[in-house]
């Protein structure tokens, strides 16, 4: 009888993986663990992230070891009571089968996984848009030299329940490379014709970084539209922000000063992946990119300071707002959270870089999903 016994699966995270590597086991075999305990490092083509537990339970037996190359759905471990025959958990794993989805569900995953493109004024706009038409939709904006797949830990969990779709800013990732002025005013406008032009009366609007201050401006213009505002690392609460990560951005053409760059946005550099630095190169290489990076650059960190504000913004919003910091953050100090940290929730989180919503996945779907429930 092994209805007791449950087990630890390779996830899928993004819309290219396939499998994922065992980085290192958290946990040992044999310990028990609580829901939120990390459980595993699993290393994907982007980042190294984390599977944390969902439930309570024992780790009864460690199928896949440390260094394994696994696909999406194999078996790495079962959970069972501490008591379970080993005989029990021998059969559960020798029975286990990677469930082979039909040519019909590959055919509607693909087609539900695939980007879309909106004209915004004659311009490029490409976006993702997951999960069923079902209750309020979230909205996800990224950071500068970012791109939609910044998301691929969250957007996929958040889409169990709602609507969620996650754009390309002007200048990044698949949408055009002109960006007009670059600025806060020219951006946010951007926005806001593309979730019109969705029909998207009323969201739950989430942003990092650059994308935290476009979500608290358009927050603040079009309140009645926000039910609730997310803020990743967001710029726009004080004046400090990493020069040389910049800079160091805008110019990288090769792949050492790409990957010195990217390991300043994380707490342990060893999180970036190789596949993550020739994803960033491929992308600097686009008709366009270093001209539109350049112009975003001048408008938003003038003399090397951020010339953006939403600290009013923010503070003057009537609807449930939460600010998420990584303590570590080498590109935004998260000391900026204190400018707002009496009028709205702070959540700062230990061995976190610029990236919580990468790095600590598991703890910030948990918070947008909370801020989500309590509208």
């Amino acid at each position: 009888m092994t209805s007791s016994l449950a087990a630890i699966t390779m996830p899928k995270w993004g819309l290219t993986m396939t499998e994922g590597k065992v980085v290192r086991w958290s946990k040992e075999q044999g310990a028990e663990f609580a829901p939120g305990d990390e459980l595993l490092e699993i290393e994907t083509s982007k980042i190294t992230n984390v599977v944390e537990a969902e439930t309570s339970g024992t780790l009864a037996r460690i199928v896949a070891p440390e260094g394994s190359t696994l696909p999406i759905g194999a078996l790495l471990a079962v959970v069972a009571p501490a008591d379970a025959p080993a005989a029990e958990i021998d059969a559960f794993v020798s029975g286990f089968v990677v469930v082979e989805p039909s040519s019909e569900d590959t055919t509607e995953q693909a087609a539900a996984m695939e980007t879309r493109e909106l004209d915004i004024a004659g311009k490029r706009l490409r976006y993702l848009e997951v999960g069923s038409p079902a209750g309020v939709p979230m909205v996800f904006l990224h950071g500068f030299g970012a791109d939609l797949n910044s998301w691929m830990f969250n957007q996929p969990a958040l889409a169990e329940d709602r609507r969620t779709i996650a754009f390309d800013l002007p200048g990044h990732g698949g949408s055009t490379k002109e960006v007009g002025a670059g600025d806060l005013a020219s951006l946010v406008a951007v926005v806001e014709t593309a979730v019109t032009t969705l029909g998207i009366e009323r969201m739950h609007l989430t942003g990092h970084s650059m994308g935290g201050a476009l979500a608290a401006t358009l927050a603040a213009r079009r309140p009645e539209r926000v039910a609730t505002l997310t803020l990743i690392a967001p710029a726009g609460f004080g004046p400090e922000i990493s020069v040389s990560f910049i800079e160091g951005f805008v110019r990288a053409a090769r792949r050492k000063d790409t990957g010195d760059v990217l390991h300043m946005l994380v707490h342990d550099p060893s999180l970036v992946s190789r596949t993550m630095v020739e994803d960033v190169l491929r992308y600097k290489r686009l008709d366009g990119v270093t001209a539109a990076l350049e112009t975003i650059a001048r408008a938003w960190f003038p003399g090397g300071r951020q010339g953006v504000s939403i600290i009013a913004d923010v503070t003057a919003l009537d609807l449930p707002v939460q600010v998420i910091w990584g303590r570590d953050d080498r590109i935004i100090p998260a000391q900026h959270a204190d400018a707002v940290a009496a009028r709205v929730q702070v959540h700062v989180l230990d061995h976190t870089g610029h990236l919580p919503h990468m790095e600590k996945a598991g703890e910030v779907n948990r918070l947008m999903r909370q801020i989500a429930g309590r509208t």
